[in-house]
């Protein structure tokens, strides 16, 4: 017998999907990793002040308006700035959640800031030098357009050419990738449901349950897009075991459907070069996605 509510938990096929994770879900693993990590959240939520030591925890965005803060909780926070309601202003595009247990640069310190597409992606690592990066990545960029260019005038065998000038690209990227470490998982959600996800992971990464940070697009006026993007910040892309890890807490926090949209993971330096879907090297501006990686798990 159904009812008028009976989709309430939405169709079949997310009932199914719902009933599939909770079969996966380990309690007795889940428990033994959370019950004793003191989260900021757990110390807010027991109100025991003299627990509370801030000068362990790390806020890079500290004073940031569009940024979570320590003296606050992650509830207040979504409240002060939810993202389908706040604009985006000069200052502000994105609204930010750092770890508060990995230390980063201020964002006031960081190089990033310096560079043209960077002022908006992850809290910057100490010692970190990406304006060499990016020289170095341009530099390698210049070189393969060269090569690409003499290639495709050389009036050789069309396959051959194609090719070649393939393999340049590819080459590219992973000269590239080798001078970077950061890259984030990319999800989209509808605007109507971005409060709620962007709750559901600035939660976990205040608890040190996801990666460096997370950030979520603010509202643009006159954008007529209906969806929204959320990233999600690893430290290091070719520590594979923390990237899936990463991957596997998403989906069980439900922002992964089984047959739904994979997510995908691009790096910041791809950003930082102008490296997008159909850029003349032909690189791919992802490097990994859910569907492979979680299969691999």
């Amino acid at each position: 017998m159904t009812s008028d509510d009976s989709d309430f938990y939405g169709d079949d096929d997310t009932m199914a999907d719902l009933k599939a994770r909770v079969k996966e879900l380990d309690v007795k693993e889940w428990w033994g990793e959370y019950e004793n990590l003191n989260t900021p959240l757990k110390l807010q939520a027991r109100k025991e002040a003299t627990v509370v030591d801030r000068s362990q925890l790390h806020n890079p965005y500290a004073g940031l308006e569009y940024a979570w803060q320590l003296t606050e909780t992650i509830e207040e926070f979504v409240v002060r700035v939810p993202p389908a309601t706040t604009d985006v202003t000069p200052e502000s595009r994105w609204i930010w959640v750092c770890n508060p247990y990995i230390r980063r640069k201020s964002k006031r310190e960081a190089s990033n800031q310096m560079i043209r597409g960077g002022e908006d992606e992850a809290p910057e690592e100490q010692g970190a030098d990406l304006p060499s990066v990016v020289e170095g990545g341009m530099a390698r960029l210049h070189f393969a357009s060269e090569f690409i260019d003499v290639c495709k005038n050389s009036g050789g065998n069309p396959n051959f050419v194609r090719r070649e000038c393939q393999k340049a690209g590819t080459d590219a990227a992973k000269d590239i990738l080798d001078l970077a470490q950061t890259h984030r998982w990319m999800l989209f959600c509808t605007v109507f449901q971005v409060n709620e996800v962007w709750e559901i992971i600035a939660k976990a990464t205040a608890n040190n349950e996801l990666g460096i940070g997370s950030k979520v697009a603010a509202r643009s006026i006159g954008d007529r897009r209906t969806d929204r993007l959320i990233c999600v910040y690893t430290a290091d892309f070719t520590d594979t075991k923390d990237v899936r890890r990463v991957a596997k807490k998403l989906k069980q926090l439900g922002l992964i459907q089984t047959k739904g949209r994979p997510l995908y993971y691009k790096p910041d330096v791809y950003t930082y070069l102008g490296i997008a879907h159909g850029n003349p090297w032909k690189i791919r501006a992802s490097i990994y996605d859910t569907t492979s990686m979680l299969k691999k798990a």
